[in-house]
């Protein structure tokens, strides 16, 4: 796990000076960052993974499952706290590993667990309800979004780590 981890975070300390400067880098539309880069309602998701400089690692590494907060799951975060979080590199790549699994995890095995260990290391609670599934306090909107290097499944609310 720590392997993965320290490739995750070198190659999102990577990211291109491009993207940095606020232009659209070249990526691989499939991939998980190419698919967060392409998708309008991801674009706080994107502001926040370039602030922690994750773009490279969401692009080439994994296989990853992330569970992406879309703008609507961040403006729930008070306006302030969202601030300090996206001005903390540190704090801030904490939070988006939490959003993070090691491997392929798609929506028919979601449903049958009861925890998912993140990249942050702190597991994520499962609960199943009918059709509602839920990671923590948010609730899964869109499932089995099919990346090279992954899977993403939306989530309406912003994981936040135990402290």
């Amino acid at each position: 796990m720590f392997k993965k981890t320290l490739l995750l975070t070198t190659a999102l300390v990577l990211a291109p000076s491009a993207f940095a400067a606020g232009e659209t880098p070249t990526l691989p539309n499939n991939s998980i960052a190419g698919i967060v880069v392409s998708n309008p309602d991801f674009s706080t998701l994107l502001a926040a993974v370039e602030a922690a400089g994750l773009v490279d690692t969401l692009n080439g590494y994994g296989p990853f499952t992330v569970f992406a907060p879309t703008n609507a799951a961040f403006a729930k975060v008070p306006a302030d706290q969202l601030k300090a979080l996206l001005n903390d590199p540190a704090k801030l790549k904490a939070v988006l590993l939490y959003h993070v699994v090691s491997g392929r995890v798609m929506a028919a095995d979601v449903v049958t667990m009861t925890s998912a260990k993140s990249l942050q290391g702190s597991p994520l609670n499962i609960m199943v309800n009918g059709s509602t599934v839920m990671v923590n306090d948010a609730t899964v909107t869109a499932t089995d979004i099919s990346a090279t290097n992954g899977v993403i499944h939306v989530i309406d609310t912003v994981l936040l780590p135990p402290n």
